[in-house]
């Protein structure tokens, strides 16, 4: 089983093949769900991780829906290239139309960009899975257009309850996609989801970093949230995870 984690940093990303990762999605703005990191972030991951796992931008232009404008998937499309070109191992894309059916139109088109840079460039399709009418329609769409995976918590908030649908679209792919399973999984969720035949589990390993009660300005939050706060990679959550799926594999308790 391979584990994946997401990550907003250099450092982060040197956490994650410090402690045993397979590859990470590398983001920026995790606290929105997730948007394309700047090519200088690529840049500087590229160099913490040595080559020790892979790494997979997530290419998404803005927070909220994934039903985007022409000049939204036009500039997913130049990211997507970008990205590539500098040596990323794949890209994680996704859009929906407004019933919320998979966008072939706008995929495909990403998808093209994405082969055109990098033939061999690995497709994730993301989280839009969950938003979809049908995710099982969705999946589908996805096995006609060369995808290498899917991110998905099975339709439903969190991965650990979606785990009947996961197990679902495991058995409909057929090893011809992988069905990763993320979105508010837990350590505890693990051994489930390997049971289960899903041969990946993504988490985002997080924990929040505050400077709080210092002297502040606020320059802008959210919902009066804290102006100081932000996330960091998780060393001990990545290391408990590798040694959860490392003692899977193995057949024996984790240490």
């Amino acid at each position: 089983m391979k584990l994946e984690i997401a990550v907003v940093s250099a450092t982060g990303a040197g956490t994650a093949a410090s402690e045993g990762a397979d590859r990470i999605e590398l983001c920026s703005s995790l606290e929105l769900g997730g948007i394309t990191p700047s090519q200088g972030l690529l840049e500087a991951s590229m160099e913490h991780v040595d080559g020790r796992l892979e790494i997979h931008p997530l290419v998404r232009c803005r927070p909220g829906d994934f039903h985007y404008s022409a000049s939204d998937v036009d500039t997913m499309v130049h990211e997507v290239r970008h990205l590539l070109a500098q040596g990323a191992h794949g890209v994680v894309v996704g859009a929906l139309t407004a019933e919320g059916d998979v966008d072939v139109h706008a995929v495909q088109r990403l998808v093209d960009s994405a082969r055109d840079a990098s033939p061999d460039a690995q497709l994730t399709f993301h989280r839009a899975i969950d938003q979809s009418r049908d995710p099982m329609a969705a999946l589908d769409h996805l096995l006609e257009l060369g995808f290498t995976r899917v991110l998905t918590s099975g339709h439903e908030a969190t991965a650990g309850a979606g785990l009947p649908t996961l197990s679902e679209m495991v058995e409909r792919a057929g090893g011809a996609l992988e069905i990763m399973a993320g979105g508010g999984l837990q350590l505890g969720d693990i051994p489930a989801m390997h049971a289960a035949g899903l041969s990946a589990v993504h988490m985002s390993a997080k924990r929040t970093v505050s400077t709080l009660g210092q002297r502040t300005i606020s320059l802008g939050t959210q919902d009066g949230a804290d102006p100081t706060a932000y996330t960091v990679t998780d060393r001990e959550t990545v290391r408990m995870a590798r040694a959860e799926i490392n003692a899977l594999e193995l057949g024996a308790p984790p240490a």
